[in-house]
């Protein structure tokens, strides 16, 4: 166990300085890893509690950072070919900041589709199991989702220490940081987990009162 937290207090020690550089030394840790396992896991149930508290954003989350994003991409790759070639003049970012965007909208996309249900699950096999056998599928789906989620969660943050660390500035701006934007995918998985455990409990709640325990997911329903 004292293994498993090697490097906790240096960890620990960089946040409280908000020193990028020793937070980017610090991750190499060992402790990085259980660490973020209770940080996802803490921020998850955090966002949930919001969900329960705003309707409004439980249902809207994921949908309105996805359609901001998509709509900002449109509009600047059509303001930007527009201006290239009826005024023959381009703004340097507006290459590097839709792929940004992009990035923002596809992970919290993935989010929105784990709320719905619209990922893999087997559905035909399933219906056909036994009703401890179905529960015992959607716990794996859980377990499957929290753990990918760690690892994404965990790598991604590294990423975005190591570009804040480094001073990484997003081409063709003069003082917009690349970890602005990277950021968003430690932020993204967070809210797939919080989505995760939301579907859990509805789960079990369904196996305790008999209703059915699998529903027809319909893509771009809700």
């Amino acid at each position: 166990m004292t293994g498993l937290f090697q490097g906790a207090g240096e960890i620990f020690s960089a946040l409280a300085d908000g020193d990028s550089w020793m937070l980017s030394e610090a991750m190499t840790q060992p402790a990085i890893w259980p660490l973020g396992l209770i940080a996802m896991m803490a921020v998850a149930v955090l966002i949930l509690f919001a969900y329960r508290l705003s309707p409004w954003l439980e249902r809207n989350f994921e949908s309105t950072v996805m359609v901001v994003s998509y709509l900002a991409i449109g509009g600047i790759i059509f303001v930007e070919v527009f201006r290239r070639f009826v005024l023959s003049q381009q703004a340097p970012w507006s290459t590097t900041l839709p792929p940004f965007l992009f990035l923002i909208m596809t992970w919290f996309g993935c989010s929105y589709n784990v709320k719905l249900r619209t990922h893999l699950a087997f559905a035909e096999f399933r219906g056909a199991m036994p009703r401890v056998g179905q529960m015992a599928c959607l716990i794996l789906d859980a377990a499957l989702w929290i753990g990918f989620s760690w690892i994404v969660v965990v790598t991604s943050t590294r990423v975005a220490v190591n570009s804040a660390s480094n001073f990484q500035i997003m081409l063709g701006t003069d003082n917009v940081m690349q970890w602005w934007f990277l950021v968003s995918v430690p932020l993204a998985f967070t809210v797939l987990v919080a989505r995760v455990l939301e579907n859990l409990l509805t789960d079990f709640d369904n196996y305790r009162t008999g209703a059915p325990l699998l529903q027809q997911a319909v893509i771009g329903g809700d």
